[in-house]
């Protein structure tokens, strides 16, 4: 038993380093770089196993021509030889001067999915057929650079992001099996995709409005029927039709109404102490929750997590940023 699970180990760690030397190769010969133009140096091709099919049956031919002495047979076995020769010229040039350049990459909450946006552009006046990207094992997207897209494209390729923070990709496979199937032309390219990860949101119950006051400031008592809004109810019966939530009821969410309140402090905090008793991620996921909850309300809302604290506010780019620094809060040197 010792013996076997020492070979096994012995064949992973010489696959591991087998990998890695050939990484330390790709990124000599492919380096990483927003905009790769394919040419003989970034270019593989190899016989599919349709083209291997292919083969099999010229042999075939050629045996069974040699058997019988039959010459239609050898000319149709060597038409496909000569066919066979050319198909991976055909297959390399369809690749060969394509330009791939990264456009834009959109930050993404831990558990979806990552795009990437791509330009695909012809250089010189050869059309490129049936070109498909992908991050394996994803499908990826297959797409033509021809004329009728006026010698571009653009493409957006996605793959799944799990962990929180800035997240490196892997290289992007660019390949081609045009015209015939029977070779396949690719490339292993880095376009230098960085993902921001969100942390992935998780209820952590209703907006905490009014529950963290700042240093030197005093929470208000709350008088019903004032004129600050100071969030949504559950609509009852009797309550005033002028006061539904029918933004948020066209949303898709359950009627609410919107409660009102005089001598109250309108701000609402995300604080890191209202978590405690939660691990760090946790902790995270909630308060991304309710960044999101309270831009659906329309609610100016500020952050205070050890180290920061981000004065209320609203909008897309207070969103960002907001979620910027949850994304990118270390794990270590933080107290539970």
């Amino acid at each position: 038993m010792s013996s076997q699970s020492s070979s096994t180990n012995s064949r992973w760690w010489q696959s591991a380093r087998w990998r890695e030397r050939g990484q330390r190769w790709l990124s000599r010969r492919l380096p990483p770089a927003q905009s790769v133009t394919l040419d003989h140096r970034k270019l593989f091709v190899l016989p599919t196993g349709a083209g291997l099919a292919f083969l099999l049956v010229i042999t075939l031919l050629w045996l069974l021509g040699t058997n019988y002495e039959n010459n239609l047979v050898f000319a149709l076995a060597f038409l496909l030889v000569g066919l066979l020769a050319i198909m991976p010229v055909h297959t390399f040039a369809n690749l060969a001067g394509l330009k791939l350049q990264l456009l834009d990459v959109e930050p993404v909450f831990a558990g979806d999915f990552g795009q990437a946006k791509i330009r695909l552009t012809k250089t010189g006046k050869r059309n490129h057929e049936r070109i498909r990207l992908h991050w394996p094992p994803e499908e990826g997207v297959t797409v033509d650079v021809d004329d009728s897209v006026e010698g571009e494209g653009e493409v957006r390729i996605s793959m799944p992001v799990v962990q929180r923070g800035r997240v490196k990709a892997p290289r992007v496979r660019v390949d081609s099996r045009f015209p015939l199937g029977v070779f396949q032309c690719w490339s292993w390219v880095d376009l230098d995709v960085e993902f921001l990860v969100y942390p992935q949101p998780k209820s952590a119950g209703p907006l905490p409005i009014g529950a963290s006051v700042g240093e030197g400031e005093q929470q208000q008592q709350l008088a019903a029927g004032g004129d600050d809004f100071i969030g949504l109810k559950t609509y009852r019966p009797g309550d005033s039709l002028r006061h539904v939530a029918w933004k948020q009821f066209a949303g898709g969410r359950d009627l609410n109404s919107k409660e009102y309140a005089t001598g109250s402090d309108t701000r609402l905090w995300l604080d890191w102490d209202l978590l405690a008793g939660r691990d760090i991620e946790t902790r995270l996921s909630n308060l991304c929750a309710w960044v999101l909850e309270a831009e659906r309300a329309q609610l100016p809302y500020g952050l205070r997590l050890p180290g920061h604290t981000i004065a209320p506010g609203m909008g897309r780019a207070h969103k960002q940023k907001v979620l910027g620094i949850l994304a990118l809060f270390p794990v270590h040197g933080v107290s539970q």
